[in-house]
C-alpha cells in the first residue's frame, strides 16, 4: 500500500500564515497528529490505518512546516513554536473542529504542550510520545547547533551535512530504532534539500526553541484538568525518561508509560504498541471524548 493510501487522501488546506497539506482518514472523532522536525506526516504512516480500524476516528495527519514539508508558508510566516501553535488553531478553525485529541511526537510534543496550555478548551484527551519538555527544548545535544542556526547561511550548510550518509544514517539511527525505508527517508529529507524555503522555514523554527516555552506550557498544564497519556520510548536516547515521568507527575489526570526498546521516533519504531496503547487510552473514556 502507498503511504498516501495508509494515511488517507491528501488535501492542501490554505491558512492565513499559508497552506498545510494534510492526510484524513476515517470518520468520528477528530484526532490531529503533530510531528516533530525533519519529519512530516508520514510519521504515521503505520499507526493510522491500526486506529482506523476501530471505526471510531477521524485521523488527520498534516505536514507541519518543521523541515520535511512540500509546502512552504513562505519567508513572512511565523514558524517559530508559538507560531506553529497558532497554525493549530487555524487549522482547526478552517476544519470546523472545535475539540480534539492530540497525538504527538518529538518537537511536536512541546508544541502541543504549548497548545493545550495556550487552548485547553480545544482539546479533548492528549498524547504526548517522547518529546521535548522543560529545559530540553531543543533537547541537550542540539543546543550547540541551535546558535550555530543564528548565523547566514545555516540552511545551506544544514543541507550539505545532510546530504552525507555519514550524516543522516547516524541521525535517523539515533532516533528510531527501526530503518527507514528509502521512500520514507526521501520523504523527510528531500523538502530540506531541495527547496530554499523549507530550509528557511526549518532553521526558523530551530532558532525559536528555548526552554521558557516549555517551562511555560509546564506551568500552565498543572491545572489542565483533561486525560493525558504520556508514553515514553525506552531506549530513547533523545529525551530523558525522567523528564517524561515528571511531566506525567505535573499534570491532574496523566499516566506515564515505557514502550520498552522504542527510541524517539516511538511511531516508527512501535507502531502497533503505540496504537493498541493510544486506542485503549480513548475507549476507556469513550464517553467523555467527543
Amino acid at each position: 500500500m502507498a503511504v498516501s493510501e495508509a494515511l488517507g487522501a491528501e488535501r492542501v488546506v490554505v491558512l492565513p500564515q499559508g497552506p498545510i497539506a494534510l492526510r484524513e482518514r476515517g470518520e468520528g472523532v477528530p484526532v490531529v497528529f503533530v510531528h516533530g522536525g525533519l519529519a512530516n506526516a508520514d510519521l504515521w504512516r503505520h499507526v493510522v490505518p491500526l486506529l482506523a480500524e476501530h471505526g471510531r476516528y477521524r485521523l488527520i495527519s498534516p505536514d507541519w512546516p518543521l523541515g520535511s514539508h512540500r509546502h512552504p508558508l513562505g519567508p513572512q510566516a511565523d514558524v517559530t513554536p508559538p507560531g506553529i501553535v497558532v497554525l493549530i488553531k487555524e487549522l482547526l478553525d478552517a476544519l470546523g473542529l472545535d475539540r480534539v485529541v492530540i497525538v504527538a511526537n518529538d518537537a511536536g510534543g512541546a508544541i502541543s504542550q504549548m497548545f493545550a496550555a495556550a487552548y485547553p478548551e480545544r482539546i479533548d484527551r492528549l498524547v504526548l510520545t517522547s518529546c521535548d519538555q522543560y529545559l530540553q527544548f531543543p533537547p541537550r545535544w542540539l543546543k550547540p547547533l541551535r546558535w550555530a542556526a543564528a548565523l547566514p547561511g545555516a540552511g545551506d550548510r544544514i543541507a550539505r551535512a545532510f546530504r552525507r550518509p555519514l550524516v543522516h544514517r547516524p541521525f535517523f539511527w539515533s532516533v528510531a530504532r527501526t530503518p527507514l525505508p528509502p521512500e520514507i527517508l526521501d520523504s523527510y529529507l528531500q523538502p530540506m534539500l531541495s527547496d530554499a524555503e523549507v530550509r528557511s522555514e526549518l532553521v526558523r523554527f530551530f532558532r525559536g526553541t528555548r526552554p521558557r516555552h516549555t517551562l511555560r506550557a509546564a506551568r500552565a498544564l498543572r491545572g489542565f484538568a483533561r486525560p493525558v497519556l504520556v508514553i515514553w520510548g525506552g531506549s530513547d536516547p533523545w529525551f530523558s525518561r525522567r523528564g517524561g515521568r515528571r511531566l506525567a507527575a505535573s499534570m491532574a489526570d496523566a499516566r506515564f508509560e515505557v514502550i520498552a526498546r522504542a527510541r524517539t521516533f516511538v511511531p516508527e519504531d512501535a507502531p502497533a504498541e503505540l496504537a493498541a496503547r493510544v486506542a485503549a487510552f480513548l475507549e476507556a473514556g469513550s464517553d467523555a471524548v467527543r
